[in-house]
C-alpha cells in the first residue's frame, strides 16, 4: 500500500503500520492450525495430545512468524509494495535457509529454502487473488443499512422489514380466517 508524504511523493508505507495484520494475524492463525493439526496428528497416542498439539502449533507459528518477518524485511529494503511476489519468494529462501541450516544442516537449508520459497509465495498468490473474492463475499453477507448479517433467501429464517412484516401478518390472518371458517363449516354439518 502506497502512501504519500508531505511533499506528495510516493513511498511504501512503513513497517509499523500494519505490522499486526501482515506478522502477527498470520503467525497466530498458523499457530491456531498447527494446534488443529496436532488434534488429528497419528502421533497424539504415542506423545499424548497435549505435547504433539502444543508442538506443531509452536513449530508452525515459528515458520509462519520467520517467514513473514522476512518478508516484511525483505519489503522494506526493496522499498516495493505488499502484492510484490518476489518478496515472498526472497524471504521464503532466505528463512527458509535458517531454519533449514538450523534443523538439517547444510542439505537441509538447501531443501528448507525451496520449499518455503515456493509454498510462501504461492499462498501469497492465492491470498492476492482469493482477497478480492472474500471482500465481496464477506459485503454481501452484511446489510449496508443495519451493519447486521443478511441471510440467504432460502434460509428459512427470515428479518424482515416493516412491509414484509405487514404483509406476513395479513396472510396468517387470512389463513387464520380461513381455518375459523372451515372449522365451523364442520362443526354444523
Amino acid at each position: 500500500m502506497a502512501s504519500t508524504n508531505q511533499q506528495g511523493d510516493p513511498q511504501s508505507s512503513s513497517f509499523s503500520e500494519d505490522w499486526r495484520q501482515r506478522i502477527l494475524i498470520p503467525t497466530i492463525l498458523a499457530g491456531v492450525v498447527g494446534g488443529g493439526v496436532g488434534l488429528v496428528s497419528k502421533h497424539r497416542k504415542v506423545h499424548g495430545l497435549a505435547n504433539i498439539s502444543a508442538a506443531y502449533a509452536s513449530n508452525l507459528a515459528i515458520v509462519t512468524g520467520c517467514y513473514c518477518g522476512a518478508r516484511e524485511f525483505v519489503r522494506a529494503t526493496r522499498k516495493t509494495g505488499t502484492d510484490d511476489l518476489l518478496n515472498s519468494a526472497v524471504a521464503g529462501f532466505g528463512s527458509g535457509a535458517i531454519l533449514g541450516r538450523l534443523q538439517g544442516g547444510r542439505y537441509g537449508a538447501y531443501r528448507y529454502s525451496l520449499i518455503f520459497a515456493v509454498a510462501g509465495t504461492a499462498a501469497d498468490f492465492a491470498a492476492l487473488k482469493l482477497g478480492p473474492k472474500l471482500r465481496n463475499f464477506s459485503e454481501s453477507m452484511f446489510d449496508k443499512k443495519t451493519g447486521s448479517l443478511k441471510l440467504p433467501e432460502w434460509f428459512p429464517i427470515q428479518i424482515l422489514d416493516e412491509e414484509a412484516l405487514a404483509a406476513k401478518k395479513a396472510r396468517e390472518e387470512k389463513l387464520y380466517s380461513q381455518r375459523a371458517i372451515g372449522k365451523l363449516s364442520k362443526e354444523e354439518s
